[in-house]
């Protein structure tokens, strides 16, 4: 298709570009991390409201969609903005108290998920294509603050950490068809797109020890920090084992090290992912993990609780979907300025968990600089990393719902996720809950170890 066919698309957004570009500064200047997003949301939700959309909220934690109907009956495409920010407290303009910040670019892509939506609601702007357009700003995208989003869960308020996950759950993609999102990221071209990526569980690993003096009477205590380093000590030992093309990730953290510098630390905290390409090899590295973890706790006499909760799924980018992106991309910028490349991202997101269940595909867009995740990234051109972003998913979109779906009704029609149904995914996503105690001391002085 010509530029010119997604000209009156392209003007729509141009029309808005002072809105967008206010959005993805104020998004910028006001972070906020997973399940906690309200301040964003609701700032999405004003400027969704005053161009006149009706909203579905989430109610109890942030996030909202909304419908647009084309007139004609046909598919759902579901397109997707992220409301959370990173913890990076060296950035220069972290928030000060929570340390929050847009270090992933999230900011940029809620401006384009509303530069969007401002196009849409031109005269015309729908003419000639059928369907839904459903566009969705979701929370809680980085797996960040595991704690925070496991006493959400006791509460009852979530039942999943990620957000897109949670919104599954809720059924509230319950009738989309396909799905895309587009990233912002620090590229040397103006558009990437990726194979997929791996895909990830968390723990959450309690070694339980005794308090003590740690001057006057150490012999007294159990030290649960000596237990959790040899912990680490022993992941590490055990890395040569994981499989090269499992693209395997372990990289634990301690979050809580102990009460007091005098005191024999009683209870240690370590947080972690492990990825992998497929649930498979995650779940078969996560058993040498807690193995390692258990032997760990026993050399020092102390207790282990291991807590695992599913993450997300590998990212499968429909192949199809990817043909699409990169004809929308193409409508954009020259096609020299486009990077296609067959490869696995080592990152993980949960718009992994939307491409177990359907077509689906997440590229990127330039725009940003420095270190993803990094106390220098910063959004240095909001042309390419919002305006150019929503171009090119408003081009996505009429190519894929032009000439009565054709395009849209192609790819469900070739569609091939890794799960047949909702309940056969979330079937396999529970099964990955766990809580344990890792190490049983017998009265009989023999030790198990599950």
């Amino acid at each position: 298709m010509s530029n010119e066919y997604f000209k009156h698309l392209f003007e729509a957004s141009d029309k808005h570009r002072d809105m967008v570009l206010a959005a993805e500064r104020f998004i910028w200047q006001n972070p906020e991390t997973g399940y906690r997003e309200w301040k964003t949301s609701a700032y999405l939700e004003k400027e969704f409201t005053k161009l006149g959309y009706t909203l579905k909220k989430a109610g109890n934690i942030p996030g909202f969609y909304t419908d647009i109907y084309t007139g004609k009956p046909g598919p759902t495409v579901l397109v997707f903005g992220e409301l959370d920010s990173l913890i990076c407290r060296d950035h220069p303009e972290a928030d000060p108290e929570t340390g929050a910040v847009h270090s992933c670019g999230h900011n940029a892509q809620c401006a384009a998920l509303l530069g969007v939506a401002a196009a849409l609601r031109a005269n015309g702007a729908l003419d000639g294509l059928c369907g839904t357009i459903r566009l969705c700003a979701v929370p809680a995208e980085e797996l960040i603050e595991l704690g925070y989003r496991e006493e959400l869960r006791r509460q009852g308020i979530i039942k999943y950490f990620g957000g897109k996950v949670e919104f599954l759950y809720r059924g509230y993609f319950d009738d989309v068809d396909l799905a895309l999102m587009v990233h912002t990221s620090n590229l040397s071209k103006k558009f990437l797109s990726r194979k997929g990526s791996i895909g990830c569980i968390t723990k959450t690993i309690i070694y339980r020890g005794k308090a003590a003096h740690a001057g006057g009477a150490p012999q007294n205590g159990i030290n649960a920090l000596y237990a959790a380093t040899l912990g680490l000590q022993a992941i590490n030992s055990i890395r040569e084992t994981f499989i090269d093309n499992d693209h395997i990730r372990v990289h634990p953290i301690i979050t809580k090290g102990g009460n007091a510098v005098n005191a024999i630390p009683n209870e240690v905290v370590l947080e972690s992912y492990i990825r992998g390409l497929t649930i498979d090899a995650i779940l078969n590295v996560n058993k040498k993990v807690n193995r390692a973890l258990a032997g760990a706790a026993v050399c020092i006499g102390a207790k282990v609780e291991i807590i695992d909760r599913p993450g997300y799924m590998p990212l499968i980018n429909d192949e199809n979907l990817k043909s699409i992106a990169e004809e929308a991309m193409s409508a954009v910028v020259p096609k020299n300025e486009i990077s296609i490349v067959d490869e696995i991202g080592t990152g993980c997101t949960d718009m992994g968990d939307i491409s177990a269940v359907m077509p689906a595909v997440h590229p990127y867009a330039a725009g940003a600089s420095g270190q993803g995740h990094g106390n220098d990234y910063f959004i240095t051109d909001p042309e390419l990393a919002c305006m150019n972003s929503a171009k090119m998913q408003l081009a996505m979109l009429k190519i894929l719902l032009s000439n009565n779906a054709e395009k849209a009704k192609e790819v469900i029609a070739k569609k091939n996720p890794p799960f047949k149904s909702y309940a056969e995914y979330f079937k396999v996503l529970d099964q990955i809950f766990q809580d344990k105690d890792a190490v049983t001391y017998n009265e009989d002085e023999t030790i198990l170890i599950s």
